[in-house]
């Protein structure tokens, strides 16, 4: 999209770059007068100190050799190059000595420092006046004409009079060209770096104001292309590591987390499809045989008691769905406190017994100490339930001597709880993979009971625990890891 000042100043950035430069732009003028005005008020002090010095020695020469000595004095510093300025007057304002030719009315008449630059001509000037006017059928040089329009203009100065015991007047004063220049390079200096810092400003201003505008644009872009179905895509981050980069990060994980959530939705929804559709068929043949020809009570009844045994398993597949879906969001409203999973192991050992030994499996169990871990004991003990379950049924009849180890111990500093068989196992990786997926039953005949929720369920209830669950090589056979972080990690 074309980017314009209007449209970079909506955004939040460049207003608050705005008002940023507008304070700085204000701050500087204050400080342009501030500087001009106190380099003023220094060289004033400063003038006035070189002037209250050469009063002091001007009355000591008076003091030691009265009028006549003071004069001599006048006229000797008068003469010198870069001198102040020197006049002595009557009581009646008429100058007598000095290198001052003309002064402003009412210099001399009040005696103290005067309150205001005053004007004035030194000796001389005239005459160089005249001597440019003679010489006006030649053609000025620019330093000619500078020096002209300062003559024009006149000079300014301070001074100290003073009242002789005589009457008499003497003015001390010192010129105030050289301080006004000093001032006007200090303001022209400070005025000229406002201005550049100003450009600099604005000019920052914009381009960081664009380039913002171009990251959010772009953000927008991906974020329509989001919500119009593409779920694949993502912000753009340039690897700066600034806000937005680090706002895109976080956004990009979270759209990844939605769409695991969607694609394990879809996924249910599949199966769903084709695993329950199954059962609810031989539901509904069971019924439909029942209710053809004519039967007995006792076939009535047992069409019934299969179609509740059909309707439990359902139920639990169901519920099975629904834990999982709840556990892999992140929620869940069951209670958490200290299991120990020693006490877990022991139980699930014991339940199984029976059923491992009507299958012909050895079930053992070896607990290296007692575990504490943050979690919920039925849960825990469900997937374990669930991970028993199929090493037994999987071992059954897949080796000479089947057997089911359940071990519980601590393996670079992780809990770890295994359960291991030795019947055929899983020899592909990627169907160790696949095997904690929904539904995902690797027997290609299906002989074996169940709705492939068991993995899946444990795997949700490992993650709703930070921890995680692992399909290792058991050589032969297979092995279940459960990890669970320590109390310490979590």
């Amino acid at each position: 999209m074309a980017l314009s000042v209007p449209a970079i100043m909506k955004t939040t950035a460049a207003r608050l770059s705005a008002l940023y430069l507008l304070l700085f732009a204000l701050c500087a003028v204050l400080l342009v007068f501030y500087m001009t005005s106190l380099s003023a008020r220094m060289l004033t002090a400063q003038t006035q100190d070189t002037i209250n010095d050469e009063v002091l020695g001007l009355a000591r020469a008076y003091k030691k050799g009265g009028l006549p000595l003071l004069v001599r004095v006048v006229e000797n510093r008068s003469r010198q190059p870069g001198a102040n300025l020197y006049l002595i007057a009557d009581a009646n304002g008429q100058i007598l000595t000095g290198n001052v030719q003309a002064l402003e009315p009412g210099v001399i008449d009040t005696e103290g420092w005067t309150t205001e630059p005053f004007s004035y001509k030194r000796f001389g000037e005239g005459e160089l006046d005249r001597l440019r006017s003679g010489a006006s059928d030649t053609t000025p040089s620019p330093s000619d004409d500078a020096a002209q329009t300062e003559g024009e203009k006149g000079h300014n100065a301070i001074a100290l009079v003073l009242r002789l015991p005589n009457q008499m007047i003497l003015l001390v004063g010192r010129d105030l060209g050289e301080p006004e220049r000093f001032r006007a390079v200090i303001k022209r200096s400070l005025m000229l770096a406002l201005g550049m810092m100003g450009l600099g400003g604005l000019l920052i201003w914009f381009f960081v104001g664009h380039a913002a505008l171009k990251r959010i644009d772009s953000v927008s872009d991906a974020s329509r292309r989001i919500m119009g179905g593409d779920l694949s895509g993502r912000l753009p981050v340039t690897g700066a590591g600034d806000e937005f980069d680090r706002l895109s990060e976080n956004l990009n994980s979270m759209l990844a987390r939605i769409a695991t959530l969607n694609e394990g939705l879809k996924q249910v929804s599949d199966n769903i499809a084709h695993d329950l559709k199954t059962p609810l068929t031989r539901l509904r043949n069971r019924a439909e045989a029942t209710l053809s020809g004519k039967h007995k009570t006792s076939d009535y009844r047992q069409a019934l008691e299969g179609t509740i045994t059909e309707s439990d398993q359902l139920i639990k597949t169901f519920n099975a769905i629904l834990m999982i879906s709840r556990l892999e969001a992140g929620y869940s409203t069951e209670h958490t406190n200290k299991v120990d999973l020693a006490a877990a192991v022991h139980d699930v050992v014991e339940l199984y017994e029976p059923v491992a030994e009507e299958a012909g499996v050895l079930l053992e169990a070896e607990v290296n100490g007692a575990f504490l871990v943050d979690g919920n004991r039925e849960l825990i003990g469900q997937a374990l339930s669930n991970i028993v379950d199929n090493a037994i049924k999987y071992s059954a009849g897949s080796a000479a001597e089947p057997a089911v180890r359940v071990t519980l111990g601590r393996v670079s500093g992780e809990i770890r709880l295994t359960v291991a068989d030795n019947g055929q196992g899983i020899p592909d990786d990627a169907d160790r993979a696949r095997a904690t997926e929904r539904f995902v039953r690797l027997e290609k005949s299906r002989s074996q009971p169940g709705s492939g929720l068991g993995l899946s369920l444990a795997k949700a209830v490992m993650t709703f625990h930070y921890g995680r669950l692992d399909l290792l090589p058991g050589n032969p056979g297979l092995s279940v890891v459960m990890s669970f972080p320590t109390r310490e990690d979590h």
